[in-house]
């Protein structure tokens, strides 16, 4: 990916050495870095800042965590979070995907490792941008308001099952294997929460768009049952 001057991180990290390091090692690879040590600083910043490209963000800070700032991040747009943390635990790693992270880094890591993590999350964002309506039957995703509707009826979906459904739109009528899945949504989490976490999203999902929507290919993955049209709204 060629990286482009508009690249804006938020850096969020309350280590003031270790967010100095992230800082440098992002601006010398051409992205603009920004970057906030607490979650008072950080909410300004998610309110009054649009043009932040990825989110960077350590799970505990000290007036708050950076669940619920993702959370926060997630009603207002769909643009990649990664959680940087010392914190691997299956609770953090289940908490960290019902509030919408895309990865997760856990401390300390390799420059390598963060800076691949970033590419790939920035291209995932920029694979969704030259549609901005998704639609499949009578399932419509619009990728502006980040809304789900069935027919006329707005649809209340998780981050993590509007992000499942759009992996499933983006693929069309193609198989997507689970570990594909697994991959695009949980980059970074083990394959026991993996296989579990999956199944159960599928099964929540399949209840609230319609169970004929989704097919499941025994031994492969799933794939979306119809069409899918993407359009300018």
């Amino acid at each position: 990916m060629n990286i482009k001057q508009e690249t804006k991180i938020l850096i969020v990290e309350d280590e003031p050495y270790l967010l100095r390091q992230i800082r440098d090692l992002l601006t010398r690879k051409g992205y603009i870095a920004e970057t906030a040590s607490s979650r008072a600083e950080t909410v300004s910043r998610i309110l009054n800042e649009d043009d932040i490209s990825l989110y960077l963000l350590d799970v505990w800070l000290p007036d708050g965590d950076g669940f619920g700032l993702c959370s926060m991040i997630r009603t207002k747009n769909l643009r990649p979070v990664i959680f940087l943390t010392a914190c691997d635990d299956e609770e953090s790693v289940v908490r960290g995907l019902e509030t919408g992270g895309d990865d997760y880094v856990v401390k300390p890591f390799r420059t390598a490792e963060l800076l691949a993590r970033i590419r790939a999350n920035l291209r995932r964002k920029d694979d969704r941008t030259a549609a901005t309506v998704w639609r499949c039957g009578d399932i419509r995703a619009d990728l502006d308001a980040n809304e789900v509707y069935k027919g006329e009826e707005k649809l209340n979906l998780s981050a993590v099952e509007y992000k499942l459904l759009l992996a499933l739109m983006e693929n069309g009528e193609r198989i997507v294997r689970r570990e594909t899945l697994m991959e695009y949504l949980w980059d970074r989490w083990d394959q026991e929460i993996e296989d579990n976490t999956l199944s159960v999203t599928i099964s929540r999902l399949r209840r609230k768009i319609g169970a004929e929507y989704i097919e499941t290919i025994r031994g492969f993955g799933y794939r979306l049952k119809g069409p899918v049209g993407k359009a300018l709204a």
